[in-house]
Parts: structure tokens; C-alpha cells; sequence
């Protein structure tokens, strides 16, 4: 019934006249105003619309894929892919993304292609329905979308474009999720989200702080600088919290981190680290202080542990919190948590020594990350649209071969088909 009603509605969209609203450029403000990080030669679709035409009738794909779903037989990637192509409409992307999802749950869920996973999300970019792309990357276990670093980062700009930072955060994490760091570009994009939200100063959750903190870190690694040093200082704080209040196994469970404890002692070393180098390598002021806010947080915690009985009064957020500690913490989780004292106490120890040796860098971290922005995403698009260009090719290639196979597979078929009629023919003439 639901396929049928699918079929039914895609056929009224392809009766209709499709129109195609063209977008006024935006560009990146230093201050205020909508931000557009990613240059027009990037995210031009001509090349993308300029591929070999295949236009089909969505309603007779759709009802192709319904009759073959309910026959038990596989639908194939090629028809998929053609599906997603031949999208003109916001109502014709919510049809595409049940037919992702039934895709994903068939015999051939790993065979959704590339290309149509990029094709996807500019399918989505361009009828104004980012909420839809966002939705299958988040759940892309159920969908199949794990688009590439070129895929994220156009992704990613759409929601900077509009200042949605969180949004922009959301698609960082599965970025992180997908180890996909790989990228100059991708880098730059994502600590510019991390650093414009969290300029936003938003109330976190633990989980949103779990998230973040990895985020930071993986990132902040790949840049030996103030701007690296400092998001790794600050990703290893939130990690640090995260163990402190669940246990090394609410770090590292379902992310690509160590899993070996001591979260606050490595953010003690970015700065001890800091402090012997002969760089010109500094911390960010507001770094610190964010730190230092978490560092009182924690100790608040463990205050309010120690009085348990007692803190029924206690403000809503530190409730909260306590309550998410699910998981139960094991004895060396236990006497890592006993170090917290000697870390605040190391930790202040540490920031007096940065200043004293003009290793504090009053610049904010959301400054740096839009200098960075400014001054370095021009030059790492290049590699990036030249690896796009031969993405598109192999695609193309790759593409052609499937639709030849399938057309040699319908010949077979149907002489086979034409051979068993005519021998029943015979037969019955016989």
C-alpha cells in the first residue's frame, strides 16, 4: 500500500512543471553577516550537470522498484542512481530518500554508488532540503550515505552560509565519525564550525561535549600551530570531562579514540608541550579560560558525588548530568577521577608559566579559525576540484559500463524468453 501510494505521488510530481530557482551568490563576512567559506569555482555544478543525460519517468522507476521489492528480487544500483538524477522537486527528494532507505535494506545495500551519494546531497542542496541530507548522513547506517570529504565540505558550507554552526557541527562529527580528516579543506571547514558555535557559548550536554571534544582533537592534531594546539588543548578537556563522568569506556565506545585513560593528563601535555617549544606555537586566551570553566565544573561534580544525600537542591544542569553517568565506573576509572586535584592544581601551575613566557595568545580561538579560513581554504581547494574532476570521470566510466551490462543482460533475457516461447510453440504443434 505504502508503495503504491509512493509510486502514485511521484507520478503526480512528473505531470507537473518543475522549476528551478537560481541562487544569489554570498560571501564570507569577517564580522557579522552570512558567511560563504567555499569559493564559486567549488561549488559550481556545471561540470556535475554537464555528465551524460539518462532521463527517465519517475513514476515508472518507482513503480519498477515496487514490483521488484515485492517479488523478493533486487533492485540495482543503476536504477537507484537513475532515481536520484532525475530529481526536480522537494517532493521528489522526501520519494528518493524512502527509496534510499528500502535500497539500504535490500540484497545490494552495498552497491549504492558513489556518485550517488554525492549526487544526493546536491540533490537536496539544490530544492532546499539540507534537513533531508543531514537526516541520512546522520543515519547513514540505515541509509548507506558516507559521502567523501568534497561531498561533506559542500555540506558543511551550506549551513555556514546561513550561520547554522550546530547544523555545520552535526555533519563535523560524522565527518570524525568517518575518520575523513584527510582534507586541507575539510579541515579548515570544520574548525571554523567548531570555533563560530562555540563562540555561540551554548549550553552543552555531556554527549554534545563527547562529540565536540573528539572532534577538536582529530582535527586540532593535523595543525601544529596556536590554532591546532589550542583545539586539541580544548577537545582533550571535553574528552577529559567525558571520562571523569562515564568512564574511558563513555570515551572511546563508538568513536575512533584512544581508549587508554587519562584524558586530562594529555591536555596537560599540549601544554606542557607549548610551553618547552621555541615556536612561535601559543594557546588562546578564551581557550583557556573555556578550560579552566570546565575544570570548575568538574569539581562541582564531584562535590555534589560526595554529598549525594544532601544535593537535592542542586541547580538542574548538575542533575542532569549526574544522571547520564549510566555506566558503570571500574576501579582505575575510580583513582583516575582521585587525580582531579593534582590536574586543576597542574593546570593553573601551567597557565602561570604560559603567561609569564608570552605564550598566551589574546587573539580569540573564532578569530583564528576565520583567518585560517581566509588565508589558507583558497589554495587547498585545488587539489580538491582536481580529484573532483577525476571522481567525475571514473563515475562516468564506470557508469557507461553498468548501463552496458544491464542492456546485455535484458538482450539475454529476452532471446531466452523468445526461445522458450518458441520451443513450447513446437511442442504444442508436436
Amino acid at each position: 500500500m505504502v508503495s503504491s501510494k509512493m509510486a502514485a505521488s511521484v507520478l503526480k510530481r512528473c505531470m507537473s512543471v518543475a522549476v528551478k530557482v537560481k541562487r544569489s551568490p554570498f560571501f564570507l563576512t569577517v564580522f557579522t553577516g552570512r558567511r560563504w567559506l567555499l569559493s564559486t569555482a567549488y561549488k559550481d555544478t556545471t561540470l556535475w550537470e554537464s555528465r551524460e543525460k539518462d532521463p527517465q519517468n519517475l513514476a515508472l522507476l518507482a513503480n519498477l522498484m515496487d514490483r521488484t521489492y515485492e517479488r523478493n528480487f533486487p533492485v540495482s544500483s543503476l536504477t537507484m542512481s537513475r532515481f536520484v538524477d532525475n530529481i526536480s522537486s522537494r517532493e521528489e527528494v522526501d520519494q528518493a530518500e524512502y527509496y534510499l532507505y528500502k535500497f539500504r535494506h535490500s540484497p545490494n545495500c552495498w552497491y549504492l554508488r558513489e556518485w550517488t551519494i554525492h549526487g544526493w546531497i546536491r540533490q537536496c542542496l539544490t530544492h532546499g532540503a539540507r534537513d533531508k541530507a543531514l537526516h541520512t548522513v546522520k543515519n547513514k547506517v540505515q541509509y548507506g550515505i558516507f559521502p567523501d570529504e568534497f561531498t561533506f565540505n559542500l555540506l558543511i558550507d551550506s549551513f555556514i552560509e546561513d550561520g547554522d554552526y550546530k547544523s555545520a557541527c552535526s555533519v563535523v562529527e560524522e565527518v570524525m565519525l568517518q575518520e575523513a580528516f584527510n582534507s586541507s579543506s575539510t579541515q579548515i571547514l570544520s574548525l571554523f564550525a567548531l570555533g563560530n558555535y562555540l563562540a555561540t557559548r551554548p549550553q552543552l550536554t555531556v554527549s554534545e561535549e563527547h562529540t565536540l571534544g573528539a572532534s577538536l582533537l582529530l582535527c586540532g592534531m593535523k595543525h601544529e600551530n596556536t590554532l591546532g594546539l589550542s583545539a586539541e588543548l580544548l577537545g582533550n578537556a571535553f574528552l577529559g570531562k567525558v571520562e571523569h563522568l562515564k568512564g574511558i569506556h563513555g570515551v572511546f565506545k563508538g568513536m575512533p579514540l584512544s581508549w587508554i585513560r587519562g584524558y586530562l593528563e594529555r591536555m596537560l601535555a599540549v601544554m606542557e608541550r607549548v610551553t618547552a617549544a621555541s615556536s612561535d606555537a601559543k594557546l588562546c586566551k578564551d581557550v583557556l579560560e573555556y578550560v579552566s570553566h570546565l575544570l570548575q565544573e568538574l569539581t562541582s561534580f564531584s562535590e555534589s558525588d560526595s554529598s549525594e544525600e544532601e544535593s537535592g537542591g542542586e541547580e538542574e544542569k548538575i542533575t542532569n548530568i549526574v544522571d547520564e553517568k549510566t555506566q558503570a565506573i571500574d576501579e582505575e576509572d575510580l583513582a583516575e577521577k582521585e587525580k582531579l586535584p593534582q590536574y586543576i592544581s597542574r593546570f593553573e601551575e601551567l597557565r602561570a608559566l604560559l603567561e609569564s613566557r608570552g605564550k598566551v595568545d589574546s587573539t580569540s580561538f573564532q578569530a583564528l579559525v576565520t583567518t585560517l579560513a581566509h588565508e589558507k581554504l583558497g589554495g587547498a581547494e585545488k587539489p580538491d576540484l582536481e580529484e573532483y574532476h577525476s571522481h567525475i570521470q571514473a563515475w562516468e566510466t564506470e557508469r557507461k559500463q553498468l548501463a552496458q551490462r544491464e542492456k546485455e543482460f535484458r538482450e539475454k533475457a529476452e532471446q531466452e524468453k523468445s526461445e522458450r516461447l518458441a520451443a513450447q510453440a513446437a511442442a504444442q504443434q508436436a
